[in-house]
């Protein structure tokens, strides 16, 4: 298959990622990060309406991943019940960015926005969008042409999308809501693009 052939199939796909469901964290609005917080009822229930959204909008679905965090997992086992998958693949890549210290703090919308000048520990933000960018264009490379569906996290999505994808992409990312990334965006962004200063 030549470059052109092969670029045409990758961009017959489609990748759509997902919020986890709301959690106590969540609604409490503490930084969550890798911190391995579990979904709460009303958090099942959006992954619920989600499933049914992505069943009855979207057609059919070739992959399922998710982040390793619970809140991911078992957000994406129940719209793979809604969707006709079972098996959901664990993508580490697509874990929440890591706040360190602030985990589990609340914060200010502006503080939420750089906590890396206030607490130790933060995980680089042009790392999360390197990271987030990277894996997803991995997988669209490891299944050209498929319907991808990715459950992570509200800071991964936001950057991914930010870097990628068009829209304001300014505010949360709201919880059990499917949110289609470009994939040409996704395979012409430039890292060194970043300006994070």
């Amino acid at each position: 298959m030549n470059d052109q052939n092969m670029g045409q199939q990758l961009m017959s796909g489609r990748l759509v990622v997902v919020r986890h469901g709301q959690t106590d964290w969540n609604k409490a609005g503490r930084m969550q990060g890798s911190s391995d917080i579990p979904l709460n009822d009303t958090g099942r229930q959006q992954a619920r309406e989600a499933g049914k959204l992505l069943a009855h909008n979207y057609g059919s679905w070739d992959f399922l991943g998710a982040s390793p965090l619970s809140r991911a997992q078992e957000t994406a086992r129940i719209i793979g019940e809604y969707v006709g998958m079972t098996d959901v693949q664990t993508i580490p890549g697509v874990i929440e960015r890591a706040y360190g210290q602030a985990e589990g703090e609340v914060l200010s919308f502006e503080d939420s926005r750089h906590p890396q000048d206030l607490f130790e520990g933060v995980e680089p933000e042009g790392d999360v969008y390197r990271r987030g960018v990277a894996t997803f264009k991995q997988l669209v490379l490891d299944h050209p042409g498929k319907n991808l569906l990715v459950v992570s996290h509200g800071t991964l999505i936001r950057r991914t999308l930010i870097a990628t994808t068009p829209g304001d992409w300014s505010e949360h990312v709201p919880n059990a809501t499917p949110i289609e990334v470009s994939l040409e965006g996704l395979f012409s962004w430039d890292p060194a693009s970043l300006d994070l200063d």
